[in-house]
């Protein structure tokens, strides 16, 4: 199997021993322990410092759905080149508790440096991996008497195994804690620095080279985000001024982030009782002239479903952020999965026309949420933004964005040809809010202007709004909401594209799974196998003129992240061509080292047209340690 982390190295004398020409291109951490352990922060302290140290990162973190207990873990990954997904399996695994060993230990590569503390976590089947004894809780308790610092002790461990430069984290450090006194920050120097210590003394420095990765000279014009930050920031750059939702993981961050920035350039931020109040004030804000947003989750979008129909039907332009998460029903809040396109792209009753955007990466929450905003305003219509639990939440390095470039769609207004015209007034000064229009855009009135009244109801209607429902007004008022949509269509944002554009085998995929497909292709490449990818970035409706030229390929394989290939199933209603379907749906993202055995085996005429599905870990799933595994039976007397 071919592993994703791969190094470049002369053959291994043997296992265990640190060859002297490896040269390691990328390196992948994960710490894990127990939710609410704070695990979460010595990692993002780590990829500030070492993105700042010129390293490119990406991130992942997978809460449990507890807020205390249950494993959690953070991964981190670094590079001197840029990066597309967190990485298959950690090359450096840290372990908080037993449990998390238990849980974890399966995906560490062999060889791999497992680092545990000794009085929480006894290691088993130890062949498979060298070890690293760290003593976290006496370093913390014992010798710093503060058990809270214990991760900043990590910190500093994982600082010196990755030859990280400490006057980095010395002022992260002091940013961090500078507001509770010097006190904290000088206890949290002396964790870090305990950390650092142990590591030196208790590690040989040709081990010490076997974790180092040479970086890349700083660029200044790159900056660390995560993903519902960009996606944030990205509204607030397309104009946002109006925003309401309801806490939901894993998209709650968006608001979080809003709450206190919106008002502070004149806007407004509610949080509503519950997700139907946050798009019923989001469609009135809009309706009002306000450039309006919410944010949301599968169960959330599914209580907004009747009033997006509204939305289409009153032809108000709203922003719908929907950070995907395994379903269905309450179903896996913290974990992944792209099972939302039918609901996104189909979801209410009736025929209801919609633009639907699908992210593919940190960088793609940003400028898609502005062309979110860009897309709803121009063609006044309900906007969906897609993420998905891994792109939301992870961060990774990307160009900081150059406002000054991006293009801002406003709405087309109407204002009154004369003095005196009414919205009840039929000569042809008269407003006629939905007039029908070549691309299906009408002018807007904004409440208060003379002459622009109008009723934005969801009743079928006429030009002047009046309830019609009779064939000819709802067949030709349905022909002007899908005449936007064709208008829209040839508007889609550049696809994602990798590859040989000539190559024989194509891949089609949306969404985080791009970023998968870009490594994979890159895997095949250096064994000659030439794939190419297109990803379009608009998902609905289908930008057939993006995906003609990959679909008349010899070979198309469409990946993703659910049971039934919803994309695939879209694609294939355009072009009925034959695809191979590659579908994963274990809650996890998929894996780079599957897609690239999946894609080889169509290559060499092992697989055609059909479904693969993929092992959504690496090892046997059977033998896969859970939870719920490490609970000891009750016996019964």
């Amino acid at each position: 199997m071919v592993v994703a982390d791969r190094t470049v190295t002369a053959q291994t004398p043997h296992d265990g021993e640190v060859p002297p020409s490896e040269v390691r291109t990328s390196l992948v951490i994960r710490v894990a322990g127990e939710a609410g352990e704070g695990i979460k922060k010595p990692g993002e302290l780590l990829i500030q410092a070492a993105a700042r140290a010129g390293f490119e990162v990406l991130t992942d973190f997978a809460p449990p759905s507890e807020i205390k207990g249950g494993v959690s873990f953070f991964q981190i990954r670094l590079s001197a080149k840029q990066l597309f997904t967190r990485g298959d399996s950690p090359d450096v695994l840290l372990c908080f508790n037993q449990e998390a060993f238990e849980v974890n230990i399966q995906e560490l590569v062999p060889n791999g440096l497992l680092i545990y503390d000794p009085e929480s976590v006894t290691p088993r089947n130890t062949e498979r991996y060298r070890l690293l004894s760290f003593p976290l809780e006496q370093i913390a308790s014992k010798q710093l008497k503060m058990p809270i610092v214990k991760n900043v002790v990590a910190l500093g461990g994982m600082a010196a195994l990755f030859s990280l430069d400490t006057e980095i984290l010395y002022g992260l450090i002091r940013e961090l804690w500078e507001r509770k006194g010097d006190a904290v920050v000088q206890t949290n120097f002396k964790a870090l620095e305990a950390g650092l210590k142990y590591v030196q003394e208790h590690v040989s420095s040709a081990d010490l080279e076997r974790f180092h990765i040479i970086p890349n000279p700083l660029q200044h014009n790159r900056i660390v985000v995560a993903g519902n930050t960009a996606t944030a920031l990205g509204a607030l750059a397309g104009g946002c001024n109006f925003f309401a939702g309801y806490p939901i993981t894993p998209a709650s961050d968006v608001m979080e982030f809003l709450a206190p920035t919106l008002p502070q350039i004149g806007g407004t931020l509610v949080q509503a009782e519950d997700e139907i109040g946050a798009i019923g004030m989001v469609i009135g804000a809009s309706f009002a002239g306000k450039k309006s947003m919410t944010t949301t989750s599968g169960p959330g979008l599914s209580l907004m479903v009747e009033a997006l129909g509204l939305a289409t039907m009153s032809e108000t332009a709203c922003v719908i952020v929907n950070a995907q998460r395994a379903g269905p029903s309450t179903g896996m809040p913290t974990r992944h999965e792209q099972g939302d396109l039918y609901l996104c792209a189909f979801g209410g009753h009736g025929e209801v026309p919609r633009v639907v955007l699908a992210a593919t990466s940190v960088e793609d929450c940003f400028y898609l949420a502005v062309a979110s905003f860009n897309f709803a305003e121009k063609f006044q219509t309900p906007v969906i933004l897609m993420t998905d639990t891994v792109v939301c939440v992870r961060s990774e390095s990307i160009d900081q964005p150059e406002l000054d470039k991006i293009g801002i769609e406003n709405r087309l207004t109407w204002h009154p040809p004369s003095e005196g015209a009414t919205a009840y007034d039929d000569s042809p000064k008269g407003y006629r809010r939905y007039a029908h229009t070549e691309n299906g855009v009408s002018p807007v009135a904004i409440p208060g202007t003379p002459g622009g009244q109008y009723v934005g109801m969801g009743l079928e209607h006429n030009e002047k709004g009046r309830h019609r429902p009779d064939p000819r007004t709802h067949t030709q008022m349905t022909e002007k909401r899908f005449r936007k949509m064709e208008h829209a269509e040839l508007e889609a944002p550049a696809p994602v594209l990798h590859g040989n554009q000539d190559a024989e085998i194509a891949i089609v995929t949306w969404g985080s799974t791009a970023g998968v497909a870009i490594e994979a292709i890159d895997i095949l490449a250096e064994e000659g196998i030439d794939v190419c990818l297109v990803a379009p970035r608009m998902v609905m409706p289908l930008p057939r003129h993006q995906l003609e030229a990959a679909m008349s390929k010899k070979h198309v394989i469409i990946p993703e992240v659910n049971y039934r290939g919803q994309f695939a199933d879209i694609v294939q209603g355009v072009f009925p061509t034959p695809v191979t379907r590659v579908n994963v749906y274990g809650g996890r993202p998929m894996l780079v080292c599957h897609l690239v055995d999946a894609i080889r085996d169509v290559a060499t005429g092992k697989q055609g047209p059909g479904r693969v599905v993929l092992n959504p870990i690496i090892g046997n799933l059977d033998e896969l340690v859970t939870p719920d595994d490490l609970i000891a039976p009750v016996e019964h007397n």
